[in-house]
């Protein structure tokens, strides 16, 4: 009687086993990861001379084309060596090989490069100028609001002040009276009549 119990327990477990092991690789892997697709990468063969970027800056710009007025499509770390295709006419820029753009070339200001001291560059013709993608217009009416229009105001007029009159005067002449008289005679007199008449004052006084 144990033995068939020990038996039909030991059944149980198995089967109970048996299912746990069937259910473990989905209940371990709700979400299977998914294969990662290789991503592939932009390779170049170089070709024609090899030239170094300057190492006494911090980044050389790569445009396309041979001016500042193109657009920026990458840029050179300073010792990076990179293939050259060609020059400008004046050789002031250097076509080189750009994988990744269109085109696959940029071109870099010659002075940021070390070319090999050998190295004969095609002339290369320079792509045309790229325009502007809108052309910046102002609205007349929104202008006018910020156009403050002064009015004219009139300048005082100057008037000359007249002319400065300085008067003169001339010498005051002194003349005598007619028959020669002299005007200090009648005051010379008088003043000694008046001495006279103190004089006697004083004696009838004593």
């Amino acid at each position: 009687m144990v033995l068939r119990r020990i038996m039909i327990v030991g059944l149980i477990l198995f089967i109970g086993l048996s299912v746990f092991s069937l259910l473990q690789p989905a209940w371990a892997s709700p979400n299977p990861q998914q294969p990662t697709p290789s991503i592939p990468t932009v390779t170049s063969t170089p070709s024609g001379p090899i030239a170094r970027a300057v190492t006494d800056q911090d980044q050389i710009n790569v445009r396309s084309g041979p001016a500042v007025g193109y657009d920026l499509i990458g840029t050179l770390l300073p010792g990076q060596q990179v293939p050259v295709i060609g020059r400008t006419p004046g050789g002031d820029w250097i076509q080189v090989s750009y994988p990744g753009v269109p085109g696959n070339t940029g071109w870099v200001f010659a002075n940021l490069l070390v070319l090999p001291p050998n190295a004969n560059l095609p002339i290369i013709e320079p792509p045309p100028t790229p325009t502007p993608q809108m052309t910046p217009t102002i609205d007349p009416t929104l202008a006018a609001q910020f156009i403050v229009e002064i009015p004219a105001t009139r300048l005082p007029t100057f008037t000359p002040p007249p002319e400065l009159v300085i008067p003169t005067f001339e010498p005051e002449v002194q003349t005598s009276p007619a028959g020669g008289f002299p005007m200090g005679l009648p005051i010379v007199i008088l003043g000694t009549i008046g001495l006279l008449g103190a004089l006697i004052a004083i004696l009838r006084g004593r």
